[in-house]
């Protein structure tokens, strides 16, 4: 026997066996006690039942192939049958189970269409004349499992719609009759139609569109032609289903309670609605998009009933609506943006804001946080919503909500703060995880937008894919607007003048005025002045009814009966009282509404304005309590008449206005900021707005809108994180809190550096450091036994590690911690080490280790989660292993890694740097600080500067860029009451000559920057002039480093000036002379680095070498020596020299150079000669012989090697002017000085000496200058004057100690100038030339007895 033939046979045998056990039961229910009842034995059923048995065991055909009707009418009779027992009755609806499990046909069998829509009506038909309640509740179980099994079985896709709507209809009764009866019954209808709902969303996705089910439209003919009714169920059924699923939410019970009969909602009934909705949602969601009917009832009705019982039912319910409105987001979101918007105003926002019961709050918020999870719905409300004129901030209602609840007022913390700190977290993590998208280098743009012409607000934007950048430009300026508008509606109400102002000078109205921005402005700006608005609209003024027509545009009546539309008009301004005004209004509200009734009920505009005019006397008749007798029913209809066109309107639609009115006021004097509840003419009015307004916008998250989004919760964000980690006790909630803190801190260093200043100064606080009160063993003890504080130190060092480029004032708030960390010795030395600088090569670019060991923990969220439990986890471990409180303090600041901060600064912006080297520079002048001893405020100071110079290092490259600035704040604070020169000057001046090396050690191309450093080496000896001397060892060290190893990077005058000035300074001091006169003489000798630049300033630092008293005098030979070459070097410049106008100007050439006020020094090189000669000519006042004679050789030496200078007439005028006859002048007073004291001949006789030595330099050089000096037309005076220091010398009274021995010595040099006159005939006798006779009478007067030998012509 084959396989088939069994399986036949066994069907056979089933069917028979079937029929076998419901006859069985017909004839085991007789009443013997009854012999006349023989219902049971219908000769119908019975012979039906025979026939069937025939038929089984010779089937002409597959049983497959065989009518379904053949062998299951006979068990349909049975179940219809009247006064079939219950016992028959269940065994048939067994026998139909267990056949269409057996899965005898299909779709494709013949008659399988019939027979499954017969199986439902007879099974949805089921009698049960005959039973008990027990029997009755088991025969029911059956009819739930057999329909069960209908809509499981392969051909239930043949069911037609009514037939699967009976179905879902026959289960909801037998739940609603099982309420009285036993919870299994009504557990098992309910999870049969559960099953069945399943079962038939499922196939949503499946079912083909037919004719005509593509439309809103419910007065369509679903299943109008035969072969629509052939396919088996579709649409219709299922919108069917589901209006009737949503029409459960409006089930009412009947409540009585102490006599009083009450009708509320049937909440069982309407948790298992809603459960069926999110079962219809989750299975077929995306398919509710392809049909507009199924979406319109998403839109219209599931929401309109979501946002009623939301704030009227028990908090199950609401939890379970959270959950179906958080479905159709999934799905629908992009049809639902203004119903999502009413659930957030009307549900959400306003149960977590005021709810009365703590739980309710909870399940609100509950809602609103699940929403916050899903990836894309901040930013998308936040663009659909938030940058929306029409819409409220949803967003930052959320944000702001969550800020508000989770503010701890005390401890402990509340479930209901916790889950808004849940709710915070979540919000800040998504925002800074999408910041970026994980790239460190992105534009943000600047923050906010600034508004620069018009632009109409009230037009919204639609996403394009292809200008993407430029759709979040646009959008982010309707947020700029948005936010203006925010403003301008403050000022309306305070000042309606001053609120228009302001709309024009934010550019948020156009120039001319628009209308439309007037009425848009009116109508959709909350909180405004309502009464401001009617006076306004109610203005005879034109420009005022063009803003009235524009106004009244933006409503959409369409649907809406009268009295609802003139309920929602007035709404949005309070109705002014005089009549004029009234009826303008009331004229522009009729036009509107006429020409969007959807019927021909009004045959005028003015019918509609009449009736509005009646409706808003009757709103006052009923409702005004100064009225005693009220207007009746038919007194209304009776005013009405004939005004329709001279027609009457319907009684039954002016009855229904009455009544409407009369149980419920229009609110014409509604006043601004009152909250409003959802009312229907509210609904209809969104709905309309709904089919006009853009579609919900989804999109992914932009890093310049989440900057945005963030910085309107901002401030409320970091108080509630502050707040939370002051109150918290619980380490998960202070290790989420510092996590949300480090996101904050990414979000805000693109672009809100205040907000990231706020964050912290606020957790600086936490770290117990900046507690003035507390002693130093305190503040161990604290730090080293509490969590917080050492939680607090991390995040702040932290975030100043990895987003320091951000900070801006809170510098102070950190320097101030470090400030601390340093008094309390807990920071490691490597922090102000330089070293690791140079061994990173400078700190040019951005290539600085991120951390002194590793990866810096909080870089990310990731990251951050993992540096909180570091911080537990390395704390636990030193807590294990033992160490003191100092040693564990010291484990968590190593952790900080704050060196990394000051060496990693290359990578800050300039506005960093300044704030930060402000911060230091002022703490280091005592700003701020208090010190106990000396030693504490000179090691504050240092430790200041250390960091300073730490950050210049780690800039140089950039250094022009910040340090002018630095300059400035060191001027500054000398200002300070509490500033003290000497350790702030001390420490800084070592400082900057490290700062000065480094910037020397390679050519700058950039001259700037060495001036800018010495500058600031210039300021400090100027605030304490004493650092010259108490720094003089390093300050030489430094000045040999540069001036051996880089003084050709040395390009300035100042660097030249303040060096070779230190340089001499440093001379003073005999541990330093012998270093600084060999640095000068190595400088001497090795003119390489002597340019016309430093040549002044080398000159007299060489002079004030020779000028020290206990100075060597063979170095001093030495140096004089080598400055009197330097002439060879003059000359060498003054021939590669073409211009002799060079940049170095003759005031920049020495600031006590008697020649910058003389004009007619042009030459350079004249100018440097000059300086030499000056500085030879005070060496010759030296108080040391030897040293005075050789400035005056050197000197001489000088006017020899001078000749290749080619000097012209004036200059050598002016060089003995300035130089020669200066020294002689000075020596001679020298010289009369000492004649004068007593005990001093041998120093008189020393500089008589010198004297003699000088007028025979003068000799010899006017000697050899006389030819070019004779060519100056002011040679004669020049004679007179060299003649009269003759002179001078020849009649020096020496007093007591005799003659002077230069009236020796001046004769001979008279012999020999004016011989040498003679020989080449500039001193004789001339015609108009009465140079011969002066000179004649000046040797007379001076020398007499050598007249004859020099004038012999002469009697």
């Amino acid at each position: 026997m084959t396989r088939y033939i069994k399986r036949e046979i066994g069907v056979s045998c089933t069917i028979n066996t079937e029929v076998g056990a419901v006859l069985a039961a017909l004839r085991s229910s007789h009443d013997v006690s009854n012999p006349e009842d023989h219902y049971y034995q219908d000769v119908s059923i019975q012979q039906s039942l025979k026939s069937l048995r025939s038929l089984i065991f010779n089937p002409q055909q597959e049983w497959r192939y065989v009518d379904p009707n053949i062998y299951l009418s006979p068990f349909l009779d049975i179940i219809q049958a009247d006064d079939v027992p219950t016992v028959a009755t269940g065994v048939a609806l067994s026998s139909l189970l267990k056949l269409l499990r057996l899965e005898i046909f299909d779709d494709k069998t013949p008659g399988a269409k019939e027979a499954m829509n017969a199986l439902v009506t007879a099974t949805t038909n089921c009698r049960l004349e005959r039973t008990d309640p027990v029997s009755e509740e088991g025969v029911l179980m059956k009819i739930l499992q057999l329909l069960t099994g209908i809509m499981t079985h392969p051909a239930s896709c043949l069911l037609r719609d009514e037939a699967v709507c009976t179905v879902i209809n026959t289960c909801f009764q037998v739940v609603q009759q099982s309420a009285t009866r036993g919870n299994l019954l009504q557990r098992t209808a309910k999870c049969t139609m559960h099953e069945i709902t399943q079962m038939v969303f499922s196939r949503l996705n499946d079912i083909e569109i037919r004719s005509g089910e593509n439309s809103e439209s419910d007065s369509e003919d679903l299943d109008d032609d035969d072969e629509d009714m052939d396919s088996g169920f579709g649409l219709r059924c299922v919108v069917d289903i589901f209006h009737f699923l949503c029409s459960l939410l409006n089930v009412v019970q009947t409540v009585e309670t102490e006599g009083v009969v009450t009708q509320t909602n049937d909440e069982d009934i309407q948790w298992f609605a809603l459960v069926l909705i999110n079962t219809a949602l989750e299975l077929s969601g995306d398919g509710f998009a392809n049909h507009p009917k199924l979406l319109r009832m998403i839109r219209d009705d599931l929401f309109h009933h979501l946002i009623h019982y939301g704030t009227r039912s028990s908090a199950p319910i609401l939890s379970m609506i959270c959950s179906t409105v958080l479905n159709v987001y999934h799905f629908l979101h992009e049809s639902i943006r203004l119903q999502l918007e009413a659930f957030f105003n009307y549900v959400l926002i306003r149960i977590a804001s005021f709810g009365g019961l703590v739980h309710f709050q909870e399940v609100a918020l509950e809602g609103i946080i699940n929403l916050c999870r899903q990836p894309n719905f901040l930013i998308e409300a936040y663009v659909n919503y938030d940058c929306a004129f029409i819409c409220n901030n949803i967003f930052e209602e959320i944000g702001k909500l969550l800020c508000k609840l989770a503010f701890p007022m005390g401890n402990p913390l509340t479930s209901l703060q916790l889950q808004a700190f849940e709710g915070l977290v979540i919000v800040i993590h998504t925002i800074a995880d999408n910041i970026n998208k994980g790239k460190d280098e992105i534009s943000f743009g600047p923050y906010p937008v600034e508004i620069t012409e018009y632009s109409s607000f009230w037009e919204e934007l639609e996403m394009d894919e292809d200008g993407l950048e430029t759709w979040v430009s646009e959008l982010r300026l309707r947020k700029a607007q948005k936010r203006k508008i925010l403003i301008a509606g403050t000022h309306f109400n305070q000042d309606e003048k001053k609120g228009y102002e302001y709309l024009r000078i934010s550019h948020l109205v156009s120039e001319p005025p628009d209308p439309k921005d007037y009425a848009y402005f009116f109508r959709f700006t909350p909180k405004l002045n309502k009464t401001a608005i009617g006076d306004y609209l109610g203005d005879p003024d034109e420009f005022h009814l063009q803003v009235l027509k524009e106004f009244t545009n933006t409503f959409d009546f369409t649907g809406m009966i009268l009295d609802n539309a003139l309920r929602t008009y007035l709404d949005t301004f309070r109705l002014p009282g005089e009549s004029q005004k009234i009826q303008r209004i009331l004229e522009a509200f009729s036009d509107r509404y006429y020409d969007h009734q959807t019927s021909d009920l009004f045959e005028t505009k003015d019918a509609v304005l009449i009736i509005c005019y009646s409706l808003i006397m009757l709103n006052t008749d009923q409702h005004n309590p100064q009225v005693k007798k009220k207007m009746t029913e038919e007194e209304f209809i009776k005013n009405n008449r004939a005004i329709n066109n001279g027609k009457d309107l319907p009684r039954e639609y002016l009855s229904e206005l009455f009544h409407s009115i009369a149980t419920n006021a229009i609110t014409v004097f509604a006043k601004a900021g009152t909250t409003a509840e959802m009312n229907p003419s509210r609904w209809i009015e969104l709905i309309g707005r709904s089919r006009v307004v853009q579609p919900f916008i989804a999109c992914e998250y932009d890093h310049r809108l989440g900057r945005d989004m963030f910085a309107g919760i901002a401030g409320p964000a970091v108080a509630s994180l502050s707040a939370i980690f002051e109150h918290a006790d619980d380490d998960d909630v202070l290790n989420e809190c510092i996590e949300a803190v480090v996101s904050v801190a990414r979000i805000a260093r693109h672009g809100l550096e205040d907000i990231l200043d706020e964050l912290i100064a606020s957790f600086c606080k936490f770290t117990t450091l900046l507690n003035p009160y507390a002693s130093t063993e305190e503040t161990l003890y604290i730090f080293a036994n509490d969590m917080k504080p050492r939680m607090a130190t991390l995040a702040v060092f932290t975030i100043a590690n990895k987003f320091g480029e951000a900070i801006r004032g809170a510098w102070r708030n950190i320097v101030d911690c470090l400030l601390k960390l340093k008094r309390l010795k807990l920071l490691p030395q490597s922090v102000v080490e330089l070293e690791m600088l140079s061994s990173e090569g400078g700190s040019t670019g951005g290539s600085h280790r991120r951390s002194e060991s590793g990866n810096m923990p909080g870089s990310g969220r990731g990251t951050s989660g993992r540096f909180s439990n570091l911080l537990l986890e390395r704390d636990e471990d030193s807590l294990v292993l033992g160490g003191s409180e100092f040693e564990q303090n010291l484990k968590v600041i190593q952790q900080c890694r704050i060196g990394n901060i000051f060496r990693n600064s290359s990578t800050f912006p300039v506005e960093t740097l300044l704030n930060l080297g402000r911060s230091l520079i002022f703490a280091a002048a005592g700003k701020g600080q208090k010190f106990t001893t000396a030693v504490e405020e000179e090691e504050t100071v240092g430790f200041c500067w250390d960091l300073v110079a730490v950050i210049g290092f780690a800039n140089i490259d950039r250094f022009a860029a910040f340090w002018p600035a630095y300059n400035e704040y060191m001027i500054s604070v000398a200002q300070f009451p509490v500033f003290s020169p000497i350790p702030f000057a001390e420490k800084a001046v070592v400082v900057f000559f490290k700062l000065c090396v480094k910037l020397l050690s390679s050519y700058q191309s950039d001259k700037y920057p060495e001036e800018l450093i010495f500058k600031s080496i210039s300021l400090m000896w100027k605030f304490d002039k004493e650092i010259l001397d108490t720094c003089a060892d390093f300050i030489l060290q430094s000045v040999w480093t540069i001036l051996t190893e880089y003084p050709g990077n040395v390009q300035t005058q100042l660097g030249w000036k303040t060096l070779l000035h230190l340089l001499s300074v440093t001379g003073r001091h005999p541990e330093t002379y012998d270093q600084g006169v060999e640095i000068l003489i190595q400088l001497l000798s090795d003119v390489t680095h002597m340019s016309t630049m430093n040549y002044p300033y080398c000159i007299d630092c060489a002079f004030g070498f020779v000028a020290l008293r206990s100075s060597l005098i063979e170095k001093n030979i030495k140096i004089m020596d080598l400055m009197a070459n330097s002439v060879n070097l003059l000359i060498q410049w003054y021939r590669s020299y073409s211009d002799p106008g060079n940049n170095v100007s003759n005031a920049s050439i020495s600031s006590n150079s008697s020649t910058e006020d003389n004009p007619k020094f042009g030459n350079l090189t004249m100018n440097l000669f000059v300086k030499l000669g000056e500085a030879l000519r005070k060496t010759s006042l030296a108080r040391r012989e030897e040293v005075r004679n050789h400035a005056v050789v050197s000197l001489k030496k000088s006017f020899q090697l001078a000749e290749g200078l080619e000097f012209s007439s004036t200059n050598c005028i002016n060089c003995f002017n300035y130089v020669i006859f200066a020294m002689v002048d000075d020596l001679h007073e020298k010289m009369l000085d000492y004649s004068r004291r007593e005990n001093a001949e041998r120093e008189m006789r020393s500089m008589e000496g010198t004297l003699r030595i000088a007028m025979e330099l003068l000799t010899d050089v006017f000697l050899q200058y006389l030819k070019i000096i004779s060519e100056n037309p002011g040679f004669r005076t020049f004679w007179l004057g060299l003649l009269r220091r003759m002179d001078t010398c020849m009649k020096a009274d020496l007093g007591m100690h005799g003659p002077s021995r230069m009236q020796d010595v001046v004769p001979e040099l008279l012999k020999k100038m004016i011989a040498a006159m003679k020989d080449i005939e500039i001193l004789v006798p001339k015609e108009n030339d009465d140079l011969w006779e002066i000179t004649y009478i000046q040797i007379q007067w001076i020398a007499p007895s050598i007249k004859g030998e020099l004038f012999p012509d002469v009697l």
